[in-house]
């Protein structure tokens, strides 16, 4: 804390004795009531202490010489320990301080021991005593005292109204009362006590034409004070009500006046009265006062002048004493709107143009009605003019659907300059008063161009602001500014010395504008430069709607389509893309503003995602609804590769299988194709016993002749039941050669073949089935069955044929079932060959067909029958002629 000391070091010593005097005092009297009840006393005692000065307090010690004065220390609230600094050590048994008293909140000053001996820490309630210091701001004189007395009905209240405002400030504990004291001829009032800063005081009754003196007192525990006094005569606090029955008049022969007329709120007897004037157009909020010397007198009417013909104005009217011209003026009187009477119109129609095709080919001519138009325009007049004169003219009724004149735009008329060089526009205003004056148009189909430099566009509270840069060399006319939104166009017309304005057009929030300014040479419209701007931006009314993805194996193209124009509410700034996937935090990619397409990377394949686009504007964002898309399982080109790869393999392992078998044609050919003997190319002779085709050379071993056998027909059929016995029992092997007879040739009687399935003579099989064998046929030299041969086959024939082909099972054993008269064997529809081991399968008896037999009728021998065979012939005497013949050659028999 700071310690601050007074100047006079002779009065601080004196109250210092002053307060020891009175502490011995006080210790006296508590030794003698309060017996050893404390030990350290305190003062002084004050019920308050004023903020922002200096306090000086004095602890003494008594009926104790436990401690001394260099055993107390001072503290603030038990908390703050006030520094030795501020601490005076009086004597051995008194300690004073000096501290400042600030905060608004009340505190104690507690003096204390520090010592810790044992009497001390046995009774520490004794070693400790305080101050309460109660807080508070001294009273101040009160500012802006001000006192009105109403109106009420035809007289004025009784009641003084006061306000004032309060200087100072005020505690909790200690607040500042306020009192508000009147005084004229009659006596002096007072108002009750306050702690706001407004009260009343009753006069009884308001007493006119006396002198009022009005001030306010404020006081608290520190003091009390005066405000300044308020002396003014009595109607001067008087507030009478507005005046009444207010009326505006218009009149036909003056269309730019508006006649008013009044009441009087109150009688002349008891106050006179001033008035005061103010009106405007209806809808704007700039008033126009009438200088109080022109209704400084009685009065209860007043002529409006230089208005506008066919304009509606706002008037109101109020009143105060008019004697010192002071006091508190009347509320304003209600509305009171009149509209003044039309004239024709003063000044141009605001004419302009719309640009349209490829070249500025077409022209749209629009005007708005004339600044001044002192009326409800009916129609145009137009005028197209060229280079020879006035080319057609045209009345174009006005827009009447349109209500307020000063915006309405009206369409005139389109025209075309592809075939002209220009076309000069004259336009003219008509209402029922009359018609204004012409204003004209150049329109040049150029291609020079004539622009302002450095647009700039901004807002400003509430307002759109234009600035631009007058272009070098070019001699202005004029400037025109121009929004336009949605179709809907506005402009405003700027002097040749501007070059800064603000937009006076009504604009709305959240609506982009495309500004633009044209510069006026001589009538001539020359090219734009434009910017677009918005009044006030927000967050879009919609996100982007996500059109497309292309999703890939690790990737996703995305396409989306911008907010519409309308529903963007200011610039997109960028666009923000967050993407998951499922039970993930979703990862976010910043996009600028230009693009309407991102391709994400880094995705994993074959799995789900979810994406969302939010674009934002300065003011906010807004999100798209979520789009799901999957990427592909495989990347691209992995199914190609697969294919391409197991397709190159495969050719390969083919282009290897074929090399393979080239190179080893001949071992596949011999285990897959062995070489088969061909029976068709055997040598096939036709001999007879009388002409032998070649003389052979008769075999070792080799019975030669010719044998005659008798044999019946139980010992035939005996022998193919034998036979058949032996086929069933050995199937599949070849059978003695004695079975066979060698027709034509020697007959190998003595080395008969053995079977080829007896076990130990399997290594001879090659060599039995590689041997030559001979087949033959036999044809009778007699008919068959009553049959006449014919004259050249008298005598019997004998076929031939010398082949390798090996013997089947069913050649060397025919299985022949004997029965009583002839059958019919149906055999297969070609004959069948059976080669080599193949063919060692046995046959039934009965399955002739598998022989090839050719269908014949087939009788078994009589017993009286009588076979001869021999190397030059064979016969066979039977009562019906020929016997058929057996022709293992082709594996069956067949008739000769």
């Amino acid at each position: 804390m700071k310690l601050l000391f007074s100047s006079g070091a002779v009065v601080m010593m004196s109250s210092m004795v002053l307060q020891l005097f009175g502490l011995a005092f006080v210790a006296s009297v508590l030794h003698a009531k309060h017996e050893f009840s404390t030990h350290l006393v305190t003062s002084p005692h004050v019920p308050v202490v004023e903020i922002g000065t200096n306090f000086t307090a004095t602890c003494v010690i008594v009926n104790t010489v436990e401690v001394t004065a260099d055993s107390l220390y001072w503290n603030l609230s038990e908390s703050s320990v006030v520094p030795e600094k501020n601490y005076i050590k009086i004597n051995e048994s008194a300690l004073a301080v000096t501290i400042l008293i600030s905060g608004e909140e009340s505190e104690w000053l507690f003096c204390s021991c520090k010592k810790n001996s044992p009497y001390v820490s046995l009774n520490k309630s004794k070693f400790i005593h305080g101050i309460y210091l109660k807080k508070a701001y001294p009273p101040r004189r009160v500012e802006n005292l001000s006192c009105v007395a109403e109106q009420d009905g035809k007289l004025v209240s009784g009641f003084l109204n006061c306000k004032w405002d309060a200087v100072g400030g005020q505690t909790e504990d200690v607040k500042t009362q306020y009192t508000v004291m009147v005084q004229h001829e009659s006596g002096t009032y007072r108002s009750t006590p306050t702690l706001l800063n407004k009260t009343m005081v009753d006069l009884g009754f308001f007493p006119h034409f006396m002198h009022f003196d009005v001030w306010v007192v404020a006081d608290n525990l520190l003091g009390t004070v005066e405000s300044e006094h308020l002396k003014q005569d009595a109607n001067e606090f008087v507030k009478t009500d507005p005046p009444s029955k207010v009326t505006a008049f218009p009149e036909e022969l003056f269309p730019n006046c508006l006649l008013i007329k009044w009441e009087h709120p109150i009688e002349d007897v008891r106050i006179k009265l001033t008035y005061q004037i103010r009106y405007c157009q209806s809808g704007s909020h700039t008033w126009s006062y009438i200088p109080l010397g022109d209704t400084d007198k009685v009065i209860t009417s007043f002529r409006l002048q230089n208005l506008q013909p066919n304009s509606a104005y706002v008037i109101q009217m109020r009143c105060r004493n008019r004697e010192g011209n002071s006091g508190p003026w009347s509320n304003w009187s209600a509305n009171e709107t009149k509209t003044t009477p039309e004239d024709r119109p003063r000044s141009k129609p605001d004419l302009w143009q719309l640009s349209g095709g490829d070249h500025g080919e077409e022209v749209q001519i629009i005007c708005k009605d004339p600044k001044h138009a002192n009326g409800r325009i009916t129609s145009f007049g137009l005028i197209l003019y060229n280079k020879n004169g006035p080319l057609e003219q045209e009345i174009i009724p006005a827009d009447q659907n349109q209500n307020s004149s000063e915006s309405r735009v009206t369409v005139l008329k389109k025209i075309s300059l592809a075939d002209k060089q220009f076309v000069r526009v004259c336009v003219n205003a008509n209402n029922s008063k009359g018609t204004s004056p012409e204003a004209c148009l150049i329109l040049v189909r150029s291609s020079e161009k004539t622009t302002v430099e450095k647009l700039k566009v901004w807002t400003q509270e509430g307002q759109m602001f234009v600035e631009w840069k007058r272009p070098n060399n070019t001699a202005v006319s004029e400037y025109v500014v121009e929004w336009a939104r949605h179709g809907k166009t506005d402009w405003q017309r700027e002097n040749k010395t501007t070059t800064r304005t603000a937009i006076k057009g009504s604009l709305e929030k959240f609506v982009r504008y495309n500004v633009s300014v044209y510069v006026i040479q001589s009538g001539r419209v020359w090219k734009l430069v434009h910017k677009e701007a918005y009044l006030e931006q927000g967050a879009p009314e919609q996100g982007p709607t996500i059109n497309k993805s292309y999703p890939a194996y690790d990737n996703a193209h995305l396409v989306w389509d911008e907010i519409p124009l309308d529903k963007r509410r200011g610039f997109i700034t960028n666009y923000n893309i967050s993407y998951r996937k499922e039970n993930e935090a979703p990862k976010s990619i910043r996009v600028a503003a230009n693009n309407t397409s991102y391709t994400l990377t880094e995705l994993l394949g074959n799995t789900k995602y979810e994406v969302w686009i939010s674009a934002s504007t300065v003011a906010g964002s807004k999100n798209s609804n979520p789009h799901s898309f999957t990427t592909l399982r495989y990347a691209p080109g992995t199914i190609e590769g697969i294919v391409v790869g197991v397709s190159l393999g495969f050719l390969f392992f083919v282009l290897m299988a074929l090399l393979l078998c080239f190179l080893k044609k001949d071992v596949l050919k011999e285990n897959f194709w062995p070489q088969i003997p061909n029976p068709g190319e055997s040598t096939i002779g036709n001999w007879s016993p009388d002409y032998p085709p070649k003389e052979e050379t008769p075999k070792e071993n080799c019975v030669s002749g010719v044998s005659v056998l008798d044999v019946g027909v139980c010992e035939v059929k005996l022998g193919f039941e034998e036979d058949k016995t032996s086929l069933s029992l050995k199937k599949g092997k070849y059978l003695s050669e004695e079975h066979s007879s060698g027709i034509g040739g020697s007959s190998c009687m003595s080395s008969p073949r053995q079977s080829v399935s007896d076990s130990d003579e399997g290594p001879d099989l090659a060599d039995s089935t590689a041997s030559t064998v001979q087949y033959s046929s036999v044809v009778a030299s007699s008919g068959y069955k009553g049959q006449t041969p014919s004259s050249h086959s008298q005598h019997s024939i004998f076929s031939r044929s010398e082949s390798t082909q090996p013997l089947l099972d069913s050649e060397e054993h025919p299985d022949v079932s004997l029965q009583e008269g002839c059958r019919q064997v149906q055999p297969p529809p070609r004959p069948s060959l059976f080669t080599g081991a193949e063919n060692q399968n046995s046959m039934e008896s009965d399955d002739f067909r598998l022989l090839g037999v050719e269908q014949h009728d087939f009788c078994p021998l009589r017993e009286d029958t009588e076979l001869t065979t021999g190397p030059d012939s064979l016969s066979a005497d039977t009562e019906s002629g020929a016997v058929s013949s057996y022709m293992p050659q082709l594996g069956g028999y067949r008739p000769q």
